[in-house]
């Protein structure tokens, strides 16, 4: 007998300081693992975007963090493609050769690895990001003029034909800044996520196309005590290859989903999250089926919102390798007690 194909969403909620996860394509290992016993893996640019590092399996679905909370919530489907057309918006507010360096990144990708790159618009005013932190340390941010970065997406959609999109923002130099340095150490929060991810909410939400943001910025001072869990951001000049690799293949986000190979949050199994970050409407959503929560107590963040205080039973495990293994017992249908020294009983119900 068929059985339906197995399906996870990977989620490591960004700008939070994730031990594993919050820097630059770390968790990206995760999403490769999990990818090789699951039939489709549902995850968001934070995992899987190194910068110039990145790692592209056809079972992996690339979904913005605004379109999987619709996808969560049982608004938007999923209907995966054999490619996408790619547009790049760069800001107005970079300077010349930094918009340079990033149209070289996009011809490269276009060239070497055959990514479908259109065209590109440069905003009509500089977008004017502004970054923030919460009391709880998480990063977050704004951006002084959205609607030039919509005016860009409307262009690329209407007269290029974009089926996704990449922006490139100028975002602020802060080299004297100590949250940096913590972060390039391998111990702080990443500052840049939390308005990467408004950025990226504003086009999905109003066009409901697939979108990733690549931040523009100086090029660092060598550092010989950058921690490995950083490293990949001092590749060079620019993050912009693995967004455009990501939005290639990423799904478009359909609320009609009446095509065979449509995905939508019924089709969900598993979801696996940081034990200590469960405060996202997308997990507030999936609590609300019939998924299994695992929690990743090895993975800590700074929000201290653990499934139990939200009335959400997860199963507990310590790390993603116990995940793994939670995960393989529940594709082959063992229940997980099952595989414990010490079971549960069965309880009489009146």
């Amino acid at each position: 007998m068929l059985q339906r194909p197995f399906t996870v969403v990977l989620m490591v909620p960004t700008g939070i300081g994730a031990s594993i996860g919050g820097y630059a394509g770390d968790a990206l290992p995760v999403a490769r693992a999990i990818a090789q016993i699951s039939d489709r893996v549902v995850t968001h640019p934070n995992v899987l975007n190194g910068a110039q590092l990145y790692w592209s399996l056809p079972n992996l679905y690339y979904v913005e963090g605004y379109g999987l909370d619709q996808f969560a919530a049982g608004k938007w489907g999923l209907r995966p493609v054999h490619q996408n057309r790619v547009g790049l918006i760069l800001d107005q507010g970079m300077e010349s050769d930094l918009q340079l360096r990033h149209l070289q990144a996009a011809e490269a990708v276009k060239t070497t690895l055959g990514v479908a790159v259109t065209d590109y618009v440069i905003t009509d005013t500089p977008l004017d990001v502004q970054l923030r932190t919460a009391k709880s340390g998480a990063s977050w941010g704004t951006i002084g003029h959205p609607d030039s970065l919509l005016r860009a997406a409307e262009v690329l959609i209407e007269k290029s034909n974009a089926s996704a999109i990449a922006v490139v923002a100028r975002f602020p130099d802060n080299l004297e800044s100590q949250t940096l340095a913590n972060y390039r150490q391998g111990k702080g929060v990443d500052a840049l996520a939390g308005a990467e991810a408004i950025i990226s909410h504003f086009i999905v939400r109003e066009f409901q196309i697939p979108c990733a943001h690549a931040p523009a910025l100086t090029p660092l001072p060598a550092d010989p005590k950058v921690s490995p869990r950083a490293a990949a951001e001092e590749l060079g000049y620019t993050f912009l290859p693995c967004v455009l690799v990501g939005l290639s293949r990423a799904p478009q986000l359909v609320t009609q989903a009446d095509h065979p190979s449509d995905i939508t949050m019924q089709d969900v199994d598993a979801v696996v999250i940081p034990a200590d970050a469960c405060g996202s409407s997308a997990l507030l959503s999936f609590s609300q089926s019939q998924a299994q929560i695992l929690a990743v107590e090895e993975n800590q963040t700074t929000m201290e919102v653990p499934p139990e205080s939200l009335g959400i039973k997860p199963i507990r495990v310590k790390s993603y390798l116990e995940a793994l293994g939670g995960l393989i017992a529940q594709r082959s249908g063992i229940h997980p007690e099952a595989l414990r020294a010490s079971g549960s009983s069965l309880c009489r119900l009146n």
